[in-house]
């Protein structure tokens, strides 16, 4: 089997997540979390609409990770991102960390929003 080395550029992987973190860059991230090309953004989670509307453009697919368990979005971000043209794609903080990163291996236009585990 060959082995090939994952270039991400730029952008940076979740290197792993625990209780209440994340980390990225070697280094631990406390509470939410939001990746883009351009390095981790500041966001208050699902509340917080802005900061993911504002990716319009630059990403084709959002990953939301809700947590331990995949949980439905409030309706008025998930409008809100949808009329933004933002791909949203909601599941668990895991699953959608160890999505964004096989995207972003792959050079997709992708970012990541995640509530702690």
């Amino acid at each position: 089997m060959q082995m090939n080395e994952i270039s991400f550029g730029a952008a940076q992987p979740v290197d792993g997540y625990g209780p209440g973190f994340f980390r990225v860059g070697g280094r631990a991230v406390e509470g939410t979390l939001c990746l883009a090309m351009e390095g981790a953004l500041a966001w208050g989670g699902l509340e917080d609409e802005e900061p993911l509307v504002a990716l319009a453009g630059d990403v084709d697919v959002l990953f939301i990770g809700t947590g331990p368990e995949m949980a439905p979005l409030p309706r008025s971000l998930r409008s809100r991102l949808e009329d933004a043209g933002i791909g949203i794609e909601v599941m668990s903080t895991p699953s959608a960390c160890r999505t964004y990163n096989v995207l972003l291996g792959e050079g997709r236009r992708v970012a990541l929003a995640a509530l702690p585990v």
